[in-house]
């Protein structure tokens, strides 16, 4: 075997303070790859972990160096930013993505590589049976369909982080250079022949979910704002309508004034149509902030990660 050769697959894994599940993925994960009989390496981006994630991916590492590589970020950049990390150290010719947590189990890994052979360049993946609260997977779901319906990206299941890329989606998202991005978006966007497929979902090996609740809107406001304008658009046909109701009122008060005199009465009405347009006014103005803000972080330049270092040993995957 020429150990030289490049990986057919790699797998790219985000890490955030995941000390207390990383053996048991470790365990799993190596075993279930070995299985699927093809070169591989596994890529772990360890993304300013304030535990001891960093030196147990360091130890693993070093047991594990024919296919095993490290980045160590310098502080916390998220988890999008880590797997672009990723992608960009990857060589294989299928690079499939995986939470640490061990929600989506590394032995689904080979059906998505199946589907890959089929001719597709990019699998998404639909939670089965998910385990997660009655609140997470509503608000999962609310969030799926609006999303769709601004962005026109069709992702039946956004939060499945266990997916399969070809090498062309990943090298054209290599070549973005967003502060700001979704990734699964991105490759919807340039795949040529997408699919899914449903994956077994398990609860958390350990530790706690990073995502709260103010963290997952915030996540879907960027992937909003990221791809469609739609919000912009529907906030100025909104100004125009509100302008226009606002002219009607005040013609109809002025008519009532001339014809029955002052009235007091509607003074209240008034006070309420105004906090209404105030409010509007104030998301609006938010709104374009957003969109300004992106920009604002674009033209800056500034590096949207700092690696700290790469653990690498042979450079080679067998």
């Amino acid at each position: 075997m020429n150990t030289h050769a490049g990986p057919a697959l790699s797998v790219v894994i985000p890490v955030y303070n995941e000390q207390d599940g990383l053996p048991a993925l470790f365990a799993r994960l190596y075993p279930a790859l070995d299985a699927l009989g093809e070169r591989y390496e596994v890529i772990f981006v360890n993304d300013g972990s304030r535990d001891a994630s960093a030196a147990m991916l360091a130890q693993q590492q070093k047991a594990r160096p024919d296919v095993t590589r490290v980045i160590l970020f310098n502080g916390n950049y998220g988890q999008h930013m880590a797997i672009l990390a990723g992608f960009e150290h990857t060589r294989g010719e299928v690079v499939v993505t995986l939470d640490a947590d061990l929600q989506n189990p590394p032995e689904e890994i080979g059906r998505l590589l199946a589907r890959m052979r089929e001719g597709y360049d990019y699998v998404g993946t639909i939670r089965r049976q998910r385990q997660d609260t009655w609140f997470r997977r509503h608000a999962s779901r609310w969030m799926n369909v609006l999303r769709e319906r601004i962005t026109h990206v069709r992702m039946t299941d956004q939060g499945c982080m266990l997916r399969a890329y070809g090498r062309d989606v990943v090298d054209t998202i290599n070549r973005c250079h967003e502060v700001n991005t979704f990734v699964p978006a991105l490759a919807y966007t340039f795949s040529m022949r997408p699919t899914e497929i449903e994956v077994a979902h398990e609860e958390r090996a350990a530790g706690i979910s990073k995502y709260s609740l103010f963290k997952l809107v915030r996540l879907n406001f960027d992937l909003v704002t990221g791809f469609s304008l739609i919000p912009l658009q529907f906030m100025s046909f909104l100004g125009i309508a509100l302008a226009l109701a606002s002219g009607a009122l005040f013609v109809l008060l002025m008519i009532e004034r001339v014809l029955f005199g002052s009235q007091v009465q509607g003074v209240f009405t008034l006070f309420a149509i105004t906090f209404c347009l105030l409010g509007v006014l104030l998301f609006s103005i938010g709104l374009l902030g957003e969109y300004v803000g992106r920009i604002y972080e674009q033209v800056r330049g500034r590096p949207r990660y700092v690696v700290q270092a790469l653990l690498d040993d042979t450079g080679a995957a067998s």
